[in-house]
């Protein structure tokens, strides 16, 4: 009779061992699965709450374990729930940070293909000011009223003065992300206010926005997250020797024109640019010898489609219509030849 007992407790030590692997690798992937979220910092763990394994009672109920579960699930759809699906953009536009971005970028694609689809489009580069949770129209329509309220507040931080953002260097977030840095300089403090200034409007109207973590100005180029199976074929992190090159390369300066409220998940663009809800312009955008040309040949383009419209509205007069028909007529009568069906419809319309 004892050593059937005993065989019994043995089971049920077994039964609770597997029970307690089972939690912890369910813990495990839980945490996993954050920090593979947008915007994931290392710090996720501490901000949800989620902190070393616990120790399994080895008398724990299956109550208890049900709990446990639950609060795992209630974990990652409230991590879901809070996720930010808009942001304010700073669009890049100068062609020779584009350019040289995409020399990066090929250079990379070069050294492993598999990355190309890591890549983000060169019509996408901006830099995030700030993330948000927009729900509905109604929050959508909240967003584009803090962001026209935001215009002053970024006035006068600047007070009349152009902001120019210069980029140079390497560098990544976790060896996850990979971005093009702005170079130190007086244009730091002027943008981080832009920025601050921005996260306190938008949270005056309610809106659920900003991150724990500190502002960080920065232009991404490629996101392992962009291409999930990139982990199962060995890819786990960039390699810093893809971009070695780059460390203190220099991208060019852009001038800051245009805020922007973006959707993530709105389709984007022709040009490869997000969903735009509403915009601000900051000054003016610089006008170089190309926009002066192309205003020109657009100038010229309305001057002639003006003349052709005005030539077509004469034709469609009933005395003008007559007027050809006489001359085409009379031009028969006199020269039976070819030459008499050729009309001097400049004569005619003046």
């Amino acid at each position: 009779m004892e050593s059937a007992g005993a065989g019994i407790n043995s089971n049920e030590c077994e039964n609770v061992a597997r029970k307690r692997e089972m939690s912890e690798e369910s813990e495990a992937n839980t945490v996993d699965s954050l920090v593979d979220l947008p915007f994931a910092t290392i710090d996720i763990i501490d901000d949800c709450g989620i902190t070393d394994v616990p120790q399994i009672n080895l008398e724990r109920s299956k109550e208890k374990e049900w709990n446990n579960k639950d609060k795992i699930k209630k974990r990652k759809k409230k991590q879901k729930d809070d996720q930010p699906n808009y942001f304010l953009s700073v669009p890049i536009t100068n062609k020779e940070i584009i350019k040289e971005i995409k020399i990066l970028q090929n250079a990379i694609i070069q050294q492993d293909q598999r990355l190309a689809k890591a890549m983000n489009s060169d019509g996408s580069f901006h830099i995030t000011l700030l993330v948000m949770q927009l729900l509905n129209e109604d929050e959508i329509n909240i967003g584009i009223d803090a962001l026209l309220e935001l215009k002053p507040f970024v006035e006068e931080i600047l007070q009349g003065k152009t902001l120019t953002l210069p980029f140079e260097g390497v560098d990544t977030f976790g060896n996850q992300v990979g971005f093009v840095k702005l170079a130190e300089g007086d244009h730091i403090n002027p943008l981080l206010e832009i920025a601050d200034a921005a996260k306190r409007t938008f949270q005056e109207k309610g809106i659920l926005a900003g991150e724990s973590r500190p502002f960080k100005p920065h232009l991404t180029f490629m996101k392992l997250s962009k291409a999930p199976w990139l982990r199962k074929k060995g890819v786990k992190k960039i390699d810093p020797k893809f971009y070695e090159k780059f460390i203190s390369h220099r991208f060019g300066e852009e001038m800051v024109h245009r805020i922007d409220l973006c959707s993530m998940l709105k389709k984007k663009q022709s040009n490869g640019y997000y969903h735009c809800e509403s915009s601000i312009v900051i000054g003016q955008k610089p006008i170089g010898i190309r926009d002066l040309i192309n205003e020109a040949l657009r100038r010229e383009r309305m001057g002639l489609q003006s003349k052709v419209k005005q030539i077509k509205e004469l034709l469609l007069k009933p005395e003008t219509q007559a007027k050809i028909r006489r001359e085409l007529f009379e031009g028969r009568c006199i020269n039976n030849s070819n030459e008499g069906n050729d009309v001097d419809f400049s004569a005619i319309l003046t």
